[in-house]
């Protein structure tokens, strides 16, 4: 009972906290580690923490590959979290880590997600097969060339793309060149024990729990994404993909684990395929 009663008022906090998020449409204000790589400075350059002068030749110092923060290999050690990426610096929008897209575009989800969701949805969601069905390859990967060019300003409309098909798995595509996955290497295992559970209440409560260890930028991109494939599978007699099916399609795209070995991989796609169909169906409880 008493997990019940918990789970009740975890309910409530995610109510409060749509309701907050609503309110709130600004970007926020997500926390990043810097980027920092050994740097060869030319001319004298003083460390951007410390203010004392980087001596030698050679890899004087490391530099943030991401806001440009020149500082001691020691000082970075001690650099706070507050990276802040510069457009200067994040040349691309796929395979660039979330956070870091984020933050360097001043934006609460990726441009990507947000632009080919508004899409699937301003085209209809009856389309038979929508995630199911393959794009042709060469305009997906078109689609990734105009994202990186010209990010929030890429064309993707009908007149560009007329199969929504392309779009769908250009949006596939974004979350599966992701360096680290939307739901991230670390909290990769507690997803799969969720998953592994028979218990549906108790499923939904260690799901809960598994949601938290995500960072902010995952969590909030993760809650968009399955706000909308709640919305496909309201359409399932027109487009027949039930959460059951998106699960098969998006578990191994949201959720990959580093360095397992072929059969443990293999027997992780069920649990995967188990996460996403729960996420989709309980979306307005777990976030």
């Amino acid at each position: 009972v008493r997990g019940g009663g918990s789970f009740a008022l975890s309910q409530l906090t995610a109510l409060v906290r749509r309701a907050t998020l609503r309110e709130s449409d600004l970007a926020p204000k997500y926390e990043k580690v810097h980027n920092f790589k050994v740097h060869t400075f030319r001319g004298p350059h003083w460390c951007e923490y410390c203010a004392n002068f980087m001596w030698g030749l050679i890899a004087q110092g490391v530099k943030c590959a991401d806001c440009g923060l020149n500082v001691h290999k020691q000082c970075s050690k001690v650099v706070p979290n507050d990276c802040q990426p510069d457009l200067r610096h994040v040349k691309k929008v796929y395979s660039c880590d979330l956070t870091t897209l984020v933050k360097a575009h001043n934006t609460k989800r990726p441009m990507v997600v947000d632009m080919c969701i508004q899409e699937i949805e301003a085209r209809g969601l009856q389309s038979e097969g929508l995630y199911r069905i393959s794009g042709f390859s060469e305009l997906i990967e078109d689609v990734k060339l105009a994202f990186d060019r010209d990010g929030e300003k890429a064309d993707i409309s009908s007149n560009a793309y007329e199969d929504l098909n392309i779009i769908a798995g250009a949006l596939k595509l974004y979350f599966r060149e992701l360096p680290i996955p939307l739901i991230t290497y670390d909290a990769y295992p507690h997803f799969i024990e969720t998953g592994k559970i028979a218990d549906a209440e108790k499923r939904l409560e260690s799901l809960h729990e598994a949601l938290k260890l995500l960072p902010p930028a995952h969590c909030e991109t993760l809650r968009y994404l399955m706000a909308h494939l709640k919305r496909v599978t309201e359409y399932e007699k027109e487009n027949l993909m039930s959460s059951e099916n998106l699960g098969i399609v998006f578990g191994p795209t949201l959720m990959r684990a580093p360095g397992l070995d072929a059969m443990t991989a293999l027997n992780d796609i069920r649990y995967q395929r188990l996460v996403v169909e729960t996420l989709i169906k309980n979306e307005d409880v777990l976030f």
